[in-house]
């Protein structure tokens, strides 16, 4: 298959993933621990060689970077999906996807990288469409207000999972590597939600039909499909290619849930999204963002 078939395939897969959550009448701590649980139990079969000769291998060290990057997963997840209850899927999915940004930031504080004049502009530029999205809902009774916060909150949880996910590239298999985070995530998520009090059970037919095509598209068709692009292309262009997510899941909340985002929106979502595409078009390779 072509690298380019791959990102088309990701980028529709990852695009699904709000108009699921949105579908699924559950709270959002159960459809994330049910999405990244189904997603370990359908993959693990398939990785566990390679689970358990890292398990074995692995520094404490590793490991302990490995349960803070389920950390960081699960916290994303979470608070992406509950922002999905206040804000817009236009706004949610344009914030969240901003974790570049931050991967910057982190880079130049953590590592000393250059941050260049086209990395400059494009934080500046992609805070200044944070801005325009929030113009007129800066208020902390405003539920969109939070919403958004939420999701830009999750977005710097996918980043503190990439970032982690350089410091161990040379350290563990990238399957494994991927495979012991979902899981990690997976029980974090479930043991929240037991000690949160929320039921498993008792959902409609719908819900878990949500929660199951969370699971396959946009978690492992669309996840895979971009780290299978990743290994035969540029990392960038499979970062930027990532950035048909916000569009194309605004055009499939018009189209499903006939949710019209509001011209601040779709001006703030577009400033955000040049914005990003500036970061990962510098010169140094960035890692990919993380797929929703």
């Amino acid at each position: 298959m072509k690298p380019g078939l791959y990102l088309l395939i990701g980028a529709v897969s990852v695009s699904f993933a709000a108009i699921f959550i949105r579908l699924a009448d559950a709270p959002p701590l159960i459809i994330a621990a049910y999405r990244i649980g189904i997603a370990s139990l359908i993959i693990l079969p398939f990785t566990w060689k390679k689970v358990v000769y890292a398990v074995r291998t692995i520094s404490k060290n590793t490991f302990g970077l490995l349960v803070l990057a389920g950390v960081f997963l699960s916290a994303h997840f979470y608070w992406w999906i509950t922002s999905l209850e206040y804000t817009t899927v236009a706004s949610s999915v344009v914030l969240v996807t901003a974790n570049p940004i931050f991967i910057g930031l982190a880079s130049y504080l953590l590592w000393k990288e250059k941050l260049g004049r086209r990395s400059i502009l494009g934080i500046m530029v992609a805070i200044a469409g944070v801005v325009v999205i929030n113009f007129d809902k800066v208020s902390f009774s405003s539920e969109a207000f939070y919403g958004n916060m939420l999701a830009l909150v999750a977005g710097l949880m996918a980043g503190g999972y990439l970032l982690i996910a350089r410091v161990l590239r040379d350290k563990i298999n990238a399957i494994a590597y991927l495979s012991l985070v979902y899981a990690i995530s997976a029980v974090i998520l479930v043991i929240s939600a037991i000690v949160s009090g929320l039921e498993f059970t008792g959902y409609s037919t719908q819900t878990f039909l949500m929660f199951i095509l969370l699971a396959i598209i946009p978690q492992i068709l669309g996840h895979s499909s971009f780290n299978l692009a990743a290994r035969l292309m540029s990392v960038t262009l499979v970062s930027i290619a990532i950035l048909g997510e916000p569009v194309g899941a605004t055009i499939l909340g018009i189209l499903i849930l006939g949710e019209q985002p509001a011209i601040q929106e779709i001006i703030g979502g577009v400033v955000i999204l040049l914005g990003i595409y500036l970061v990962l078009n510098r010169k140094t390779e960035p890692q990919a963002l993380v797929d929703n």
